[in-house]
């Protein structure tokens, strides 16, 4: 399944890339180009790159738009307001983030059983569970496991996508136990 529908009827994605300032972007070879260009057509980018300058993301951003409407990728974003040129299709909150969405779709972050039910009484379309498995990205996490996230998954009032040390056999291995999708970093790289 490569999207799911929004409360509002917008298609969403189940196959997602987080961004961050590891990949970088400044340059063409950078590995931010490489995951982007892994990703099947209908895939989303959740842009975050933090540790940027706001002018700094939102020109990458721009960037980043453009590849993905001539590869039919969406784009999610976190943490960055409304800048003129960026426009994107959804909006991602951090685990306890309130922000609006005004007409977008939203996904979210949890790290819990409460945290997901919370995600999805705000509002949120889809909501990213992690970390599943061990991360590089945030090493020393405890990870949930594949039957914690299965319970949780399954008790959600929406679609729970998988997060944290993901590959396409993990997923395969998450689907029946009520994963939506999966959202990925280093995957991307290397796929």
């Amino acid at each position: 399944m490569a999207s799911r529908k929004s409360g509002a009827g917008q298609r969403i994605p189940t196959l997602w890339l987080f961004t961050d300032e590891r990949l970088g972007g400044r340059n063409p070879a950078d590995p931010l180009w490489r995951a982007v260009r892994n990703l099947p057509r209908g895939s989303g980018i959740l842009f975050r790159h933090y540790g940027w300058s706001n002018a700094e993301r939102v020109a990458l951003l721009v960037q980043l738009q453009a590849l993905a409407r001539r590869r039919g990728l969406k784009i999610a974003v976190s943490r960055l307001p409304q800048a003129p040129g960026a426009a994107h299709a959804g909006v991602h909150r951090p685990a306890g983030d309130r922000s609006p969405a005004h007409g977008r779709f939203v996904t979210a972050a949890a790290h819990d059983a409460r945290e997901v039910a919370q995600a999805f009484a705000r509002g949120a379309d889809m909501v990213f569970l992690s970390p599943v498995f061990p991360t590089r990205s945030h090493p020393g996490a405890t990870a949930l496991g594949p039957a914690r996230f299965g319970l949780i998954a399954r008790q959600a009032r929406g679609p729970v996508l998988a997060l944290g040390g993901m590959s396409r056999e993990r997923a395969r291995r998450l689907k029946p136990l009520g994963a939506a999708g999966f959202g990925a970093i280093d995957y991307w790289v290397r796929a």
